[in-house]
């Protein structure tokens, strides 16, 4: 086991690698200059800004600034707000988008499987049905378009919840419906399909045969091998929610990071863009190895699989 988490790290590390180069290269070949609007004003101004950001350096002197920038986590101050630097609007935002995006997946996470348990015990049944009319409305319907509709019924027609900042927990609720939703329903049919598959299996109709419970039979036998599928997905789910995040804070106007991100993008403001994709994408990185953690706890022959071949 040990072999194989500093073989996933070593892989983690090269990965990072690939995501820091490719970024920064992409962000260098895209025509135009941060400093457009300086140009139109004054060229020397335009001049000394980039001798101050290195923007006048050989682009591999830059890459190379840009690599000891990630390693020490200090990632500079933003070329279009000097005043503040990457990392402190890295500390200012992320918490918000994290609390976000926790709520978001905790409120799929339960709500799936939930759903999906119900469809599967009411096989073909109403219940079912309706379960799986909502899980593909869920999967349909992008996030920005279930937050608009959200917005214009619940907050605007109904005038129920508030629509914009983050106050409150009332805040928390539109944003996290619009972008569950989604995430909600895959979880619900991948939960459904893997229950029904369990169902049937031997172990569960021997467990039927002794008297069990069917909560117990449920929750105790079939849940822990139907939950499997869902667990492989939950770090592609969660970079999904975490990257929805970026329109849904914008449509919301919630302080998180996709504030900043959308704006540095419009901006071209180098710093911001490149501090926050490396930011995100170790998050990422780190989440999907904790996911395959987790798999191997869920599925003990995952372990003992790997203890025969090392």
């Amino acid at each position: 086991m040990t072999a194989y988490i500093v073989k996933r790290l070593i892989a983690m590390l090269v990965t990072l690698w690939l995501i820091i180069t490719l970024t920064f290269f992409l962000m260098h070949s895209v025509p135009g200059s941060p400093f457009n609007e300086e140009r139109a004003t004054n060229e020397t101004v335009q001049k000394n800004l980039e001798k101050y950001y290195h923007l006048d350096e050989p682009l591999i002197v830059q890459y190379g600034l840009y690599l000891k920038s990630v390693i020490t986590f200090d990632f500079g101050p933003s070329i279009k707000k000097s005043s503040q630097t990457v990392n402190e609007m890295l500390g200012r935002g992320f918490p918000v988008s994290f609390e976000l995006g926790l709520v978001t997946l905790i409120v799929a996470v339960i709500s799936g499987i939930t759903l999906g348990i119900i469809a599967a015990l009411r096989h073909n049944g109403i219940l079912d049905y309706t379960a799986m009319t909502i899980a593909v409305l869920g999967i349909s319907i992008p996030n920005f378009v279930m937050a608009t509709l959200l917005i214009q019924q619940v907050a605007v027609n109904w005038g129920i919840l508030p629509v914009a900042t983050w106050v409150s927990p009332k805040h928390m609720i539109l944003p996290t419906l619009a972008l569950a939703t989604g995430p909600m329903a895959i979880i619900a049919r991948l939960t459904r399909s893997s229950m029904l598959e369990v169902l049937t299996q031997d172990y569960i109709r021997t467990a039927k045969a002794k008297g069990l419970s069917p909560v117990k039979i449920i929750f105790k036998h079939a849940l822990r091998n139907a939950l499997l599928p869902v667990v492989t997905v939950l770090g592609s789910l969660a970079a999904s929610i975490l990257t929805g995040t970026f329109v849904i804070e914008k449509i919301f106007a919630i302080p998180g990071m996709g504030k900043y991100f959308v704006e540095s993008i419009n901006q071209r403001d180098y710093p911001v863009i490149m501090g926050t994709t490396v930011f995100y994408s170790a998050i990422l990185i780190m989440m999907l190895f904790l996911v395959d953690i987790a798999y191997g706890i869920l599925d003990p022959r995952i372990k003992l699989h790997k203890k025969e071949g090392s």
